[in-house]
């Protein structure tokens, strides 16, 4: 499971999430870098965001989402150290994914429980 960071800058939709550059997740995105991520509540309402990833592994984008998570809102923001093999953004087994949202899809849980609702769609 991750947690994203999702931030707007006014045009453009951008996520971030902290993960190994050296684990099987990071093999897969080798052959396929297109992610797609759910939310979920108890209301069944559904968010999906299918997005496109690129590593940010140099110095500098690997200290700004460090940060970015050390200061980052609850429930997604964590200090990142305190996953074993991160003691610092220095790390070889901490990096940076940065994410661009191609599509997102809302459902409300009422469309599917009551039929009302509207069911929202972007493509990028």
């Amino acid at each position: 499971m991750l947690h994203p960071i999702w931030e707007w800058d006014g045009d453009a939709l951008t996520g971030w999430i902290l993960t190994s550059p050296i684990s099987p997740k990071a093999r897969h995105l080798e052959h396929e870098s297109r992610i797609s991520l759910t939310y979920w509540d108890p209301a069944q309402d559904v968010c999906t965001a299918d997005c496109a990833t690129v590593w940010e592994n140099d110095p500098e984008s690997k200290r700004a989402g460090w940060e970015r998570f050390v200061n980052g809102p609850e429930p997604v923001g964590y200090d990142p150290s305190i996953i074993p093999a991160w003691e610092s953004p220095e790390s070889p087994g901490f990096g940076v994914l940065r994410l661009h949202p191609t599509s997102l899809r809302v459902f409300p849980g009422t469309l599917l429980m009551q039929g009302t609702g509207n069911l929202l769609t972007w493509r990028g």
